[in-house]
Formats: C-alpha cells, sequence, structure tokens
C-alpha cells in the first residue's frame, strides 16, 4: 500500500537510478555524477552526505506529476468503446426477440430465458475475472475477457437451435462479466483524484453509445430484406447478421488493449514493479506534455513490499488439495468486503445493485417487446390479451416502428449523461445516486398508469434518461468505496449479485408479462424506490484518493 514503509534491509533500501531531464533545482543535483538517486524509504526530498538528491511519491503525487490532458483523452476512447462494446452485446437480444421468436417458434417463457441467459455468464465471470485483475493485472484480463465476449457473441449468429443459442450467449455473458467491472478499475487508476469522477461519468457515457448503436443497427439491419440468404440448412435471415455485427466492438477493442494499452500504474505499484510503474507514468507524462518541451521529472514511488502474484500450487499436495487453496484464495477478497469498516458499506451496495439491475434490466430488455405489442395504440401493459404473440402475431413484414422507438429511447440517455458529467465532481455520487433512482421508481409507476402509447414513450425515455444518472453514479461511487487490492473483486462480486437480479428480473416478466403485466412492473417501481432510500447510507466518496 501506498503508506507502507519496507524494512530497513538492503534490498528495500536500494536505490533507483534514473537519468534524463529533471524539473529539480541545480542545487539539488549532483554535479560530480550527473544522475539524480532516489530512494524508497521518503516522500520528501532529502540530501544524504554523498550530496544525492533524493524523492519518493506516492501514486496521487505521481499521478499528479504525469499531468492530464492527451493520455488521458485517448484512454477514455479505448476504454469507452470497450465499455460501448459491452453494452451492445447485453443489449441486442432485446432487439432481435419481435423477429426470432418466430425463426426459432419461442415463447413469452424462452424469450425470458434468453434475455436472462447473459446475466447468467455475467454472474459466473463477474467475480472470476475480478479476482483475477486484482492477482494477475488489469490489462490481461480485459483482453481475455474481450475475446470471450467477442468470439462466442458471434458464433451465436449461426445457432439453428434455441439451446444452443443459449448456450453461446451464456459464455459471451462470462467474457461481458469480465470486462464491465475491470475496466472500470483500470481506468480510474490513470485518474488523478480530482477529474476522476467527471472522467469516471465519461466513461459511463459511453454505455449509452453502445446503447444507440445497437438500436441504430437494428433499425438499420433487422427491417431490411437484403441480409436474408440461405446458409446450408441455416435460414440466414436478418437478426443473425445482426447479432454477429454486433461482436466486432469487442474483438476490436481486445485488440487494441492487447497491442497498445500498458497496465495500470496503480496495479504495479501494489505489485511491487516499481520501474514498469514508473515506465508507464513516464509514457503518461510525454503524451500529455506533448509539445510543451518538459522533461520528464525523476522519482521513486512508494510500492508494495509484497508481491500479489497467485502463489504457485501445483508444487506441493493433490489436485484436490490445491483446488481446495485456490478455491479458499479467491474467497478472501469477499471475507474482506464483508468484515470491519467495508462491512456497512458492503452490504448497502449489494442492495443497491439488485434493486437497480432487477428494475432496469427487468424493464429494459422487454422494451421493444412491449412496444411491439402495442403499435395499435395503447399502454404497454394494456394489451394482455395478447397471451401469445407467436401465435397472434406476424414477425415479418419487420415492424421499422419498433426499432426507431428503441432508438429514440437509447438517444434520451444523452441528458442523463451530460447531467453526470458536470455534476458529478461538485455533487458527488451518493446525492445523484439517490435522486436519479427514486425518480426512475416514479417513471416506471407511472407507465403502468398512463393509457396511450405516446404517454409510454415518453415516460421510457424519461425512464431511460434518469436511471443511467444512477448507473454512472453508481460507477462512481464503486471504484472509490474499496482500496486497491480490493477494487476490481468487489466491482466484479457486486455486478454477479446485479446479474442475478437482472435474471430474475428478465424470468419475472417473461412468466408474467402475458397474464399480469401489472406486478412485475410495479415490482420494478418498489424495488428502485428502495434502492434509492438505501443510497443514503452510503458515505460520501466526492473527490476522495483512491487507497
Amino acid at each position: 500500500m501506498s503508506g507502507h514503509r519496507p524494512p530497513e534491509d538492503v534490498e528495500a533500501r536500494r536505490p533507483l537510478l534514473l537519468r534524463g531531464g529533471s524539473h529539480l533545482e541545480p542545487d539539488e543535483q549532483d554535479s560530480d555524477e550527473g544522475e539524480i538517486i532516489f530512494d524508497r524509504s521518503t516522500s520528501d526530498m532529502q540530501h544524504e552526505p554523498g550530496g544525492s538528491a533524493e524523492r519518493k511519491l506516492t501514486y496521487e503525487e505521481a499521478m499528479e506529476e504525469a499531468g492530464f490532458g492527451l493520455f488521458h483523452w485517448l484512454l477514455l476512447v479505448v476504454c469507452g468503446w470497450a465499455n460501448a462494446s459491452d453494452a451492445v452485446e447485453i443489449l441486442c437480444v432485446s432487439f432481435l426477440l419481435p423477429t426470432a421468436r418466430c425463426d426459432l417458434l419461442l415463447t413469452s417463457s424462452d424469450m425470458g430465458l434468453l434475455t436472462a441467459s447473459i446475466f447468467l455468464g455475467m454472474m459466473v465471470g463477474g467475480y472470476m475475472w475480478g479476482y483475477l485483475a486484482d492477482q494477475r493485472g488489469r490489462r490481461r484480463v480485459l483482453v481475455v475477457s474481450l475475446t470471450v465476449n467477442g468470439v462466442f457473441g458471434g458464433l451465436a449468429c449461426v445457432a439453428p437451435w434455441f439451446w444452443l443459442l443459449l448456450l453461446l450467449r451464456v459464455i459471451s455473458g462470462i467474457g461481458v462479466g469480465g470486462s464491465i467491472p475491470v475496466i472500470f478499475s483500470y481506468f480510474s487508476e490513470f485518474m488523478p483524484r480530482l477529474r476522476r469522477g467527471a472522467m469516471i461519468s465519461c466513461l459511463a457515457t459511453f454505455w449509452m453509445a453502445g446503447n444507440i448503436l445497437a438500436a441504430g443497427l437494428a433499425w438499420l439491419v433487422i427491417p431490411s430484406t437484403w441480409a436474408h440468404f440461405s446458409l446450408g440448412t441455416l435460414d440466414f435471415q436478418s437478426w443473425r447478421l445482426f447479432v454477429l455485427l454486433c461482436s466486432i466492438p469487442s474483438l476490436t477493442s481486445a485488440l487494441v488493449f492487447r497491442l497498445l494499452m500498458p497496465e495500470s500504474p496503480k496495479f504495479l505499484m501494489e505489485a511491487g514493479q516499481e520501474k514498469e510503474a514508473i515506465h508507464v507514468f513516464r509514457l503518461m507524462f510525454e503524451l500529455n506534455m506533448m509539445g510543451k518541451g518538459k522533461s520528464f521529472p525523476e522519482f521513486g514511488l512508494c510500492t508494495s513490499s509484497k508481491h500479489r502474484e497467485l502463489e504457485e500450487t501445483s508444487a506441493q499436495g493433490s489436485y484436490r488439495q490445491r483446488l481446495t487453496i485456490i478455491l479458499k484464495k479467491g474467497l478472501v477478497p469477499i471475507k474482506q468486503m464483508f468484515n470491519g469498516s467495508l462491512k456497512s458499506r458492503s452490504i448497502t451496495l449489494l442492495i443497491i445493485f439488485y434493486c437497480i439491475a432487477f428494475g432496469y434490466y427487468g424493464l429494459w430488455m422487454w422494451f421493444p417487446e412491449l412496444f411491439a405489442r402495442v403499435e395499435e395504440g395503447g399502454s404497454p401493459c394494456a394489451n394482455v390479451s395478447i397471451s401469445s404473440p407467436l401465435q397472434n402475431q406476424s414477425c415479418y413484414p419487420v415492424k421499422t416502428a419498433v426499432y426507431m422507438e428503441g432508438f429514440i429511447i437509447a438517444a434520451s440517455n444523452l441528458p442523463g449523461n451530460i447531467f453526470t458529467i458536470l455534476m458529478m465532481d461538485s455533487t458527488g455520487g451518493k446525492i445523484l445516486l439517490c435522486f436519479s433512482l427514486l425518480v426512475s421508481s416514479l417513471s416506471v409507476f407511472l407507465i403502468y398508469v398512463v393509457q396511450t402509447k405516446v404517454q409510454s414513450l415518453i415516460l421510457s425515455c424519461v425512464f431511460s434518461g434518469v436511471s443511467v444518472i444512477a448507473w454512472n453514479a453508481l460507477d462512481v461511487v464503486g471504484t472509490e468505496l474499496y482500496p486497491t487490492q480490493l477494487r476490481s473483486s468487489a466491482l466484479g462480486f457486486f455486478t454477479g449479485v446485479g446479474r442475478v437480479a437482472a435474471i430474475m428480473g428478465n424470468v419475472v416478466f417473461g412468466k408474467l408479462v402475458d397474464t399480469n403485466c401489472a406486478v412485475p412492473v410495479l415490482l420494478v417501481s418498489a424495488l428502485l424506490l428502495t434502492g434509492g432510500l438505501v443510497a443514503l447510507l452510503l458515505p460520501q466518496t466526492r473527490q476522495a484518493e483512491l487507497t
């Protein structure tokens, strides 16, 4: 940790020699040797009898030295595209339901399972990838998880049977479950303290970009007739091409991270890799100060004295013993999260994640299908007499109005994202989280009350624009509530909790949407209200330092 002071032995006191430009004053440099020696045991500038200057910085101090500029904007684009790719992969199923249900002969219950499938994978992958990211590094896990997401998401386009499509969506969800929590940990650990809240909010807005991209692709591709052809015995309808196109963002993101992006400097410091961390800070400085004629200031870092790499367990014991050790190590972060000072905030976040995930995904994934049922007018819950859309409606020709409405609802995220960016650092994530959940609850309740399609569309847009504020605030608060060695594990765990809620929400909608639509809609409203009230118990984290 940044506050740790290593034992006074030879190895811990070994100086780091760096050559190059310096921002030190002339009297702080050794004129005989022409090099600066920086100690590992103090964060202040000192002079030893030999006359050499020494300086050791904490993570936050080193981040300030690296500056803010071009590197961070490029990082925002790369991480934002990865975040958008996750949104595309999750939401694409909701747009293919109105047509895929005919080709695969799906009932409402089947559609509920299909929308829930990716969340099952995310539940499995969330904590697993988060734990590995805390042990092996953020960048490595991001590359693998994004690749799993893209490959199996793309293969789903040629699944001829419902059960195979379901399986491939589950595996794709395992990849999505890793990239979502880790991308926010990775991104936040490059941000200076005073800009962290606004920049994480900017990153969260790329979810809206992915949502709009998925809705736009669906509007462009699914209603088209040119995308229909035969692939052997498989009738390749336009929705299958849509599924294939939705896998491209994840694959391109994995390639960019593999070829261009560095590891998190905060993780490297915690892993005791000082030289590697300084190399990342140097890269950040050179890009941020490009064209300004400044030289990289030389410094040492306060690194952790212990490496957090996984211990080798293959040398001793049987396979069962090694597996037991690995499982026990994997549960350690959860025990730490629910002990001591972290216990109350962990319980509070668990409730909030469950409430918002059940409400948001339970309703959002069914928006296209609900609007498909009210094309002739009325509210989504007014036409419960349509007991089985498979029997009473034709999927072709595809009604483009369904996808146009989906695009409008996706675009309505924009005001909420802009509001979050402008207000996050001044207001704090806690207040925004409470406010947005309470307003979201009210908007969902009114969706049930209204009686016309236009009113339903307007309130759905309000729900979309306000609920995104809650997600953005949760992204900021979640990264600031836990220390580095628990951050990805905690976000992965809570993501898993959210996926359980999302699965339950989609299954409940699938079971009840034909018979008693009021129950799931009012349940969503009640859970969002509960989440907003519970959020009042969270500590304020505005502009807090990362530990």
